[in-house]
């Protein structure tokens, strides 16, 4: 009698936990593309909202804070440059096993109008740490770095 309230009490758990993962998987692909929605808008205030006040930030100039980081972007988009689009391929989840931290790895095109009228399309790799606290999803943690070149086709 014991063991089969055991292993229904076990059962109960892995259902419940396997609901509960289902749902963080939505929560962070719903965040992820909003966050990334408010990066090409170029609306500074949404995007910035996504990130822990004390988030670590890895980008292709070195490590940097969140304050550092809206500093400088926004300076750069104030300047007259603007982004046209980022789009996510190569999207790749893992969750906790709490359910919550969740990390989500992409590739993201991204083609910006440059202040001096120049268009750039670049892909670079993305990954983004979040954590799940009182407040809700933060993120922790990014790393953002340009992709590299496709290698070249073989004759």
């Amino acid at each position: 009698m014991k063991i089969a309230f055991l292993c229904a009490c076990a059962l109960a758990i892995a259902v419940a936990s396997g609901a509960a993962r289902a749902d963080t998987r939505a929560d962070i692909d719903r965040l992820e593309k909003d966050f990334n929605a408010a990066y090409a808008a170029n609306d500074l205030d949404k995007y910035f909202g996504y990130y822990s006040d004390d988030a670590v930030l890895w980008f292709p100039e070195g490590r940097t804070d969140v304050s550092s980081y809206k500093k400088m972007w926004t300076a750069y988009i104030k300047s007259g440059a603007q982004l046209k689009s980022a789009e996510l391929s190569d999207y790749h989840v893992k969750i906790s096993p709490q359910g919550d931290a969740a990390t989500a790895s992409y590739l993201l095109r991204v083609k910006t109008l440059e202040a001096n009228k120049k268009m750039t399309d670049e892909i670079f790799q993305e990954t983004d740490v979040w954590f799940k606290a009182a407040g809700g999803w933060k993120i922790a943690h990014v790393h953002y770095s340009n992709a590299p070149a496709p290698a070249p086709a073989h004759p």
